[in-house]
């Protein structure tokens, strides 16, 4: 959703995105291990881990699924694959990490993205304004940025943080942020034919 009105604005070269999702991603028993675990450790007992292969609570787990040989996980390999079918772009170049974190619901995103041309950060917060479902959330002087508090229990992905990325030619950084349990690539497929229909 984030990616989309930049694609159709300038066209998108490559993307690199590290990914910090919430345990609701791996369900229930998830959410309920993290919460007992911050209990017991808060309580000074040891935390058990059993869905995850190490403690959640208080810590941060750079793997998502299975790794295959090249050392990449199932869901960095998965999230290549649907960005570029959602965005129609078989050849597009995109990369992933992705990081499980101590966060109920909402995943997080951190993606910087190298343009075909350039595109200013206020001319790509007007870009995304424009698409539907989308919320442009960005005022630094103001400390507003999205956070998983703000996107719990809503359909609308939040972005923020929309900056120039001065290391590469036409380099823009978005920070973007939305509710896993409400918004998955079937409804953000949904969302971008309806927009694409009605432009």
């Amino acid at each position: 959703m984030a990616l989309k009105p930049l694609q159709e604005a300038v066209g998108v070269k490559r993307v690199v995105v590290t990914t910090f999702q919430s345990v609701s991603g791996t369900g229930a028993a998830a959410m309920d291990e993290l919460m007992n675990q911050t209990k017991d450790l808060l309580a000074f007992r040891d935390a058990k881990a059993e869905v995850y292969p190490y403690q959640i609570a208080f810590n941060l787990l750079p793997h998502i699924g299975s790794f295959n040989s090249e050392g990449d996980c199932s869901e960095e390999v998965k999230i290549a694959k649907e960005t570029r079918k959602i965005l129609e772009a078989p050849t597009l170049r995109v990369t992933a990490t992705t990081v499980r974190v101590p966060v109920l619901r909402c995943h997080s995103e951190a993606i910087n993205v190298e343009l075909e041309r350039p595109l200013k950060p206020n001319e790509a917060r007007a870009a995304l304004a424009g698409m539907p479902g989308v919320i442009v959330y960005d005022d630094p002087s103001k400390k507003l940025y999205p956070m998983p508090l703000d996107a719990t229990g809503k359909d609308d992905v939040y972005v923020g943080r929309i900056r120039e990325d001065e290391s590469i030619t036409n380099g823009l950084n978005l920070w973007v942020v939305s509710d896993n349990l409400r918004k998955g690539a079937a409804l953000n497929a949904v969302q971008i034919a309806e927009h694409l229909t009605q432009g």
